[in-house]
């Protein structure tokens, strides 16, 4: 059982709201307030030394953190990332896991639905127009309803997006590694293949961890399958879309429009991509919504509850 919860992640300890829902459970949680330091391996360890175990979101666990640390026994997730877990060592050390896959799904999917219309309909140039008192007259952009939409992976988020597209009449392509054939049957999509999607998508939106199969998956050359009117939505992970060759697309003209919430490095760095006007860009908002944190928190601590020893061969896809 435990009694002293760590929790790393500053987002988390420096809302009140947030803070009360662990206190109400564990009273003697420790939190780390810093919102804008993510901790390296030895500040996790000094951190976590006098707890029993911990929620961390995002923060690194591995051999040395877990070698140190003998007394955390539970880890809840706070989020949906295990790219920063080694699973393996956690069963090494008998640790036990708490995550919950897709307890944010529905607002980055509203995140996604947002950036489609946003790209569709130039909202990025435009209000960076009127912001420097440009005047600009009337842009003819497209309506969402009708286009054909795109899903690289149609997970837990994938098919939230779904079911929020429902109502544009939209043709939906999708492509994942697994198959959703009564998901699919049901909403209309049709399964297609890594090309089709790319070729075929005025909107392509994605839905697939940071893993070893889809590092830099989105380089040059895969950008340059996309047709020029392609919408290019990443709610995902960063790293998965080559940003150099991302820039050098929106720069020649060869793609109409990108909307990323995450970056291969966060804070990002890249003011040239980040000043495109085409570019429209959040701060990895996707699940920053009150009713999504609130919902993270809870899966975190039942997490601490009820984790298990995890076969990391079971999270193949998060690797």
């Amino acid at each position: 059982m435990v009694e002293r919860p760590g929790v790393t992640n500053g987002a988390i300890g420096s809302v009140p709201y947030m803070r009360d829902l662990i206190l109400a459970e564990y009273p003697r949680a420790k939190f780390n307030e810093d919102i804008r330091h993510r901790m390296n391996a030895a500040e996790v360890i000094d951190f976590l030394r006098d707890c029993d175990g911990a929620i961390m979101g995002g923060d690194v666990v591995n051999e040395e953190v877990l070698a140190a640390l003998p007394n955390i026994r539970r880890i809840g997730i706070f989020g949906v990332g295990l790219n920063t877990v080694d699973l393996a060592a956690c069963r090494r050390h008998g640790v036990r896991l708490g995550f919950t896959p897709g307890v944010n799904r529905l607002a980055v999917a509203e995140l996604a639905l947002c950036f489609m219309i946003a790209g569709l309909r130039w909202v990025a140039p435009l209000s960076l127009a009127m912001r420097n008192g440009e005047r600009p007259r009337t842009r003819v952009g497209r309506s969402l309803t009708g286009r054909t939409i795109g899903l690289h992976g149609c997970g837990h988020i994938g098919k939230e997006v779904v079911r929020l597209l429902q109502p544009f009449g939209c043709t939906i392509l999708a492509h994942d590694i697994r198959d959703y054939p009564d998901f699919y049957r049901s909403h209309g999509i049709t399964p297609v293949s890594f090309d089709d999607l790319l070729t075929r998508s005025e909107v392509l939106s994605l839905h697939i961890p940071r893993s070893r199969a889809t590092e830099g998956l989105y380089d040059a050359a895969t950008l340059a399958r996309l047709r020029p009117d392609c919408v290019l939505v990443n709610t995902c992970r960063g790293g998965i879309v080559d940003e150099d060759a991302l820039l050098a697309r929106l720069e020649s003209g060869a793609l109409v429009a990108a909307c990323l919430d995450v970056f291969a490095q966060e804070p990002p760095d890249n003011d040239r991509l980040l000043r495109h006007p085409n570019l429209l860009s959040t701060p990895h908002a996707g699940a920053s919504t009150r009713e999504a944190r609130i919902a993270m928190v809870q899966a975190a601590l039942d997490g601490l509850r009820h984790g298990t020893l995890v076969d990391p061969a079971a999270f193949t896809d998060y690797l």
